[in-house]
């Protein structure tokens, strides 16, 4: 496989380095992180020498399986408090499934205080709001129980539901994803929204779909 070397002064500014000073409206701490050491919901360190992924990976990564109009395949995650959850639980009810890089991460910390702030907004709508990583039970609990979560996060690891549903990674797929979902109470996709870099317009946009349903 062919490999292209990048100086490090190559790399996006924002790559290099990035402050983390997210205000929460109730006042709950946020993630405080040294630079150089996590980007936008990745663990994240870089090498001057950057390979460039196959093609089958590429495909992999960029276009996604669940599209707006389609049922997404069902899944059964472990959530927070090491309890089996499944899609099809929540049938008869609008779903937000929401997939993120990490816990403890400056985005998704952003994006998961965003969503507990607005959370009696998705309560009033009748929706069921679900985030889902990587990272096991343990740290969802951890993470849940720092900025008081009121909503369900399940772990998937191996990334086995994320691939399913064909999240697209950014940066060659060296960045999970950052996509929601919004499903209807008959199972059916009504938005699906991507933005890496501005995670609580994830929330804005949700809201959006969820009172016109």
């Amino acid at each position: 496989m062919a490999s292209l070397s990048l100086p490090n002064h190559y790399l996006p500014t924002f790559l290099r380095s990035h402050s983390s000073n997210y205000p929460s409206s109730q006042n709950l701490p946020l993630s405080s992180t040294p630079p150089n050491s996590q980007f936008l919901g990745l663990k994240f360190s870089h090498s001057p020498s950057t390979s460039i992924p196959s093609s089958s990976f590429l495909r992999t990564s960029i276009f996604a399986k669940v599209s707006k109009g389609s049922k997404p395949p069902n899944f059964t995650l472990k959530d927070q408090n090491g309890k089996n959850v499944s899609l099809s639980s929540f049938k008869g009810k609008p779903v937000v499934v929401y997939f993120y890089p990490a816990d403890e991460t400056p985005g998704c910390t952003k994006q998961a205080c965003a969503f507990r702030d607005s959370y009696e907004k998705f309560k009033k709508a009748g929706a069921v709001v679900v985030g889902i990583s990587g990272d096991d039970a343990s740290s969802h609990k951890a993470f849940a129980s720092k900025y008081k979560l009121p909503f369900t996060l399940l772990s998937d690891e191996g990334n086995k539901v994320r691939k399913e549903w064909g999240v697209p990674g950014d940066f060659f797929g060296s960045l999970p994803g950052r996509e929601t979902y919004v499903i209807d109470k008959n199972g059916v996709v009504q938005l699906v929204y991507n933005n890496q870099f501005q995670p609580e317009k994830h929330i804005d946009e949700t809201l959006k779909i969820l009172q016109s349903l």
